[in-house]
């Protein structure tokens, strides 16, 4: 079977899906991709990188999301067009459709099953009124989710079936769709992310070996949509409450879904700038490999995790597996997964103080929490284990194969 993945990010969702394809001697995995993550290893994937569009220069955000997404896929397809022209015929097309990155793929290859991962689809009801806090949508954050959306639209109508990883990111689709989406994550390594509770951390860039308590805070970027604001703005009281605590946060220094502030500032300035803490104590990473990830999670005592009605992230489900105190936002797409005091502890996401509170309270107590952190690690086993899901993730391509030439 020749099996085509098209995605921004190289290999993104699709890590141990595309190695689990190619393993098989009787398929031939091609990945194109913008982008190529240098320290995943992905054995028997042929990697294909898409260049980058030309960047359309307009002051209008919707047109500019909507040039973006058409520069992107006819870029693609261009990729595609040269695979085509050297024989290469692919039986599935695996897309991750919010990037446009398969707009143009039906036309080129009309005979392959088209099969789409739908990450999200953008509604008012979620993070977008989630923003808004009661205040009308404007008509130009309208405008540019109709425009991210289209995509999701074009490859419903034309994908043989989806995948959507969690049942909160299936509820946002329109409903005459609905019944083509599977929903399965990509699934967590449970071997790796494996719990090893250490005193202190060392790590390349940071030595805290001797630090008695640890709170971590690991996501993307900094930014509203990951309640960095809720998060730092509590920092001053935990580590009031706490004297022997040290705040870790690895995240770069972007914001990869709220986008740059008007002002030119990142929403790690504004912070620094508004919220005084004991910088000798709160320390900074880039987000770092794998191995340096999984070193300073083993040894939290208490990682927070917040996020808006948005798209959960693998970073939670991670810690989880890890057996951290996970404490994240009472927002839908963390509630799916964590119960309070059961497996994690939810706290609101806007409100600094409260979440101050529940982080001194994990610290004050840390072995009262051992069955938190075990019922955490077997939620992962139970429901989110990388072995269960992906053999029903290969299955479900092999289906879409069958249902393309049945057509």
């Amino acid at each position: 079977m020749n099996i085509l993945i098209a995605h921004n990010n190289f290999p993104g969702q699709f890590h141990r899906l595309s190695i689990e394809l190619a393993a098989d001697p009787n398929n031939k995995v091609i990945f194109l991709s913008h982008y190529r993550r240098g320290d995943v290893a992905v054995p028997g994937v042929v990697w294909r990188q898409v260049p980058l569009p030309v960047e359309e220069k307009t002051d209008n955000i919707p047109r500019k999301k909507y040039l973006d997404i058409l520069g992107r896929g006819e870029r693609f397809a261009d990729a595609m067009l040269a695979l085509y022209k050297e024989g290469f015929r692919p039986d599935v097309i695996y897309g991750h459709v919010g990037f446009g990155v398969c707009i143009y793929a039906p036309d080129i290859f009309p005979d392959a099953a088209q099969m789409g991962f739908f990450e999200w689809f953008y509604s008012d009801g979620a993070d977008v009124g989630f923003f808004a806090r009661g205040r009308p949508v404007p008509l130009s954050t309208k405008a540019e989710n109709r425009q991210c959306n289209m995509c999701a639209l074009t490859a419903l109508n034309d994908c043989v079936l989806g995948i959507t990883p969690t049942m909160w990111q299936y509820e946002q689709h329109p409903l005459p769709y609905k019944n083509k989406l599977h929903v399965l994550h990509d699934g967590v390594d449970t071997e790796f992310f494996s719990p090893q509770k250490t005193r202190g951390v060392k790590l390349k860039a940071l030595d805290l070996s001797n630090v008695e308590e640890l709170v971590t805070y690991a996501t993307r970027g900094l930014e509203p949509y990951r309640g960095f604001h809720t998060f730092y703005r509590a920092i001053p009281a935990v580590l009031q409450a706490r004297p022997k605590a040290h705040v870790v946060i690895m995240a770069d220094d972007r914001a990869p879904y709220g986008g740059p502030r008007k002002d030119g500032k990142t929403w790690k300035q504004i912070l620094q700038e508004e919220v005084k803490v004991d910088e000798s104590r709160v320390h900074f990473l880039p987000f770092q490999p794998y191995p340096e990830y999984r070193t300073l999670l083993r040894a939290s005592d208490c990682h927070v995790y917040l996020t808006a009605p948005f798209v959960l992230s693998w970073s939670m489900l991670e810690a989880m597996s890890m057996g951290c105190v996970v404490i994240g936002s009472d927002t839908e797409p963390v509630r799916e997964v964590i119960r309070d005091g059961y497996n994690g502890f939810l706290t609101d996401f806007w409100d600094p103080n409260l979440l101050a509170s529940k982080i001194v309270a994990c610290l004050q107590q840390p072995e009262r929490l051992q069955p938190v952190r075990e019922n955490a690690r077997k939620t992962i086993l139970e429901k989110y284990d990388l072995r269960k899901l992906l053999p029903k993730h290969v299955a479900l391509v092999k289906a879409a194969a069958a249902l393309g030439r049945s057509m």
